[in-house]
């Protein structure tokens, strides 16, 4: 049940099972479903549907055209109860579609907070999304994705299911991401390869030179060639280990179940 209805328009249908907290408005010809919990302050425009077991923080913003919920693309999809978990301040803009999880891939499709989703976003079954990510127009993600906090997804840039896109990722639009992109890295192409340090980002993002720098000659050493992969992670982890971006490129590599994008050194996008 809904305790506010001075932000529902009369032309909305919002079942009364769904739970709507203070100050959300749902515009016109929306469709809210009996499962749906959505926090408070969130806006919902005209024309989006909402449906399935979904449960939405507080201060979203919801544009014209979302679907949010409903059934996986999946043809092993048995009608399981799974769900959709959104957090706050997120903005999906026209067409965006979430789906939710299925029984098999966890039952959950997430998404984070502070994201920025825009025109024709496609988050499919069980993928996880983490916070303040940007996708352009039209980023598509296959099931079972794991893309980390301060990723961007460029427009009409497609992700392999089971792929990982790393923190603080770059994908350039019109990708095709087959394997994992790293973490740090710019990223772009048919089919994409990895063209070094995204470095505008990070001094963007307030990464310091150090930093910068130190990630630098990791990814230089790690994809040299004549090098056992090995071999270069374990000297990487040995002369800067110490700086923790770097650790953490070294087990994304490591932890790599779908192998990486690797580095394509001396070359330009």
């Amino acid at each position: 049940m809904f305790d506010w209805i001075e932000g529902i328009d009369s032309r909305a249908i919002v079942h009364p099972d769904a739970v709507l907290g203070r100050d959300v408005t749902v515009g016109p010809f929306s469709v809210i479903g009996p499962e749906v919990r959505i926090g408070d302050g969130t806006w919902i425009g005209p024309h989006v549907t909402i449906d399935g077991r979904v449960t939405i923080g507080e201060g979203n913003r919801i544009f014209p055209f979302s679907v949010i919920g409903y059934p996986p693309q999946d043809l092993k999809y048995d009608g399981a109860p799974t769900e959709v978990v959104i957090g706050d301040r997120n903005v999906l803009r026209e067409y965006c579609q979430v789906h939710r999880g299925t029984r098999g891939g966890g039952g959950l499709t997430r998404i984070g907070s502070e994201g920025f989703f825009m025109v024709g976003t496609h988050i499919a079954h069980d993928c996880e999304i983490g916070d303040h990510v940007l996708f352009a127009n039209a980023g598509t993600l296959a099931g079972h994705v794991l893309v980390e906090d301060h990723a961007t997804i460029g427009a009409f840039s497609g992700v392999h299911q089971f792929c990982r896109i790393g923190r603080h990722a770059f994908v350039g639009g019109y990708s095709v991401v087959t394997r994992d992109a790293l973490p740090y890295c710019l990223t772009v192409g048919n089919r994409a390869l990895c063209y070094g340090i995204n470095v505008v980002g990070l001094k963007r993002a307030g990464f310091s030179g150090e930093t910068i720098r130190a990630l630098d000659r990791a990814a230089r050493s790690i994809f040299r060639p004549g090098v056992k992969r090995e071999q270069a992670l374990a000297e990487v982890e040995e002369k800067l280990g110490s700086v923790p971006e770097v650790s953490e490129m070294v087990e994304f590599i490591r932890s790599a179940t779908r192998g990486v994008i690797p580095i394509r050194l001396g070359a330009t996008p």
